[in-house]
């Protein structure tokens, strides 16, 4: 069975997440696992750490056990539910545990409601959807899942065919019995024999998906492809993150940082 893995924290916007994982998993006949990561507390004394990280754990299991315990009655004892928790930072234990189960998807939360989820959203959703390779999907904090019936796949079919994960991309529209959307984010009035070549690649590669084109030229690339979404109810937005060299995070804004901080629509990273 698939596995869904939905990082928590128990927050508001946590809980939106793990819903829409919930109904995701139900749609795709998926199991989910709920994954709490709790962390060392500041304090220097030995045996105020151990009485703290003692409390800290037996919490997190209680709440673990009461969140799984209410999924599990509020789908009518449909959704298969998992738990895991652990002691450390987040992203080593997320990559860490992914490493074991091979989770179809990872899904968490992107944004947060208030300043405090917003710090925990923001910074761990951007770092996991630039370096975590196993598929992340971030959730905004008002989206919930109905069906995935349109999905909208964005690149600029710079060396795309090579960086683009056909198969994993396939599968994903094959399951969720979607509408796949590809759009380019180049500029039309520039032509380069390159992007053509490439362009043809891929309508090749995708063509028993019947996939509908389009061409989005605006001088901001993230609010374009946002306006896009959200003008033609598309229900997941797909990008593969790039990894930039070191001088070129110096002079380029994150797009996938842009995409995820501010998109109402949830957004899923796939790397090649």
């Amino acid at each position: 069975m698939k596995k869904i893995l939905v990082a928590t924290d128990f927050s508001s916007s946590a809980l939106n997440a793990v819903n829409y994982a919930a109904d995701m998993a139900l749609a795709i006949n998926a199991e989910i696992i709920l994954f709490h990561i709790y962390q060392m507390p500041l304090n220097y004394s030995e045996l105020t750490v151990a009485i703290n990280l003692e409390t800290a754990r037996e919490t997190a299991e209680i709440h673990l056990m009461e969140l799984k315990d209410q999924l599990i009655r509020e789908k009518d004892n449909k959704l298969s539910v998992g738990t895991e928790l652990r002691l450390g930072s987040f992203f080593y234990e997320l990559k860490s545990f992914c490493e074991e189960i091979n989770p179809y998807s990872v899904v968490m939360g992107s944004q947060g409601k208030t300043a405090t989820e917003r710090l925990f959203f923001g910074s761990n959703s951007v770092y996991a959807m630039k370096n975590l390779t196993w598929p992340l999907i971030t959730i905004p904090p008002q989206a919930t899942f109905s069906k995935v019936k349109k999905i909208a796949f964005a690149c600029d079919y710079d060396e795309t065919a090579e960086k683009t994960p056909i198969d994993e991309i396939r599968m994903l529209v094959h399951d969720f019995k979607a509408e796949l959307h590809i759009l380019n984010t180049g500029k039309k009035d520039e032509y380069k024999p390159e992007i053509v070549f490439e362009s043809r690649i891929i309508e090749e590669k995708f063509k028993d998906l019947k996939p509908k084109y389009h061409f989005i030229t605006s001088e901001n690339t993230d609010e374009a492809i946002l306006d896009f979404a959200e003008k033609n109810d598309i229900d997941l937005l797909l990008i593969v993150p790039k990894q930039h060299n070191f001088l070129e995070k110096l002079i380029h804004k994150s797009h996938s940082k842009q995409l995820i901080l501010h998109s109402q629509i949830p957004v899923l990273a796939i790397h090649q």
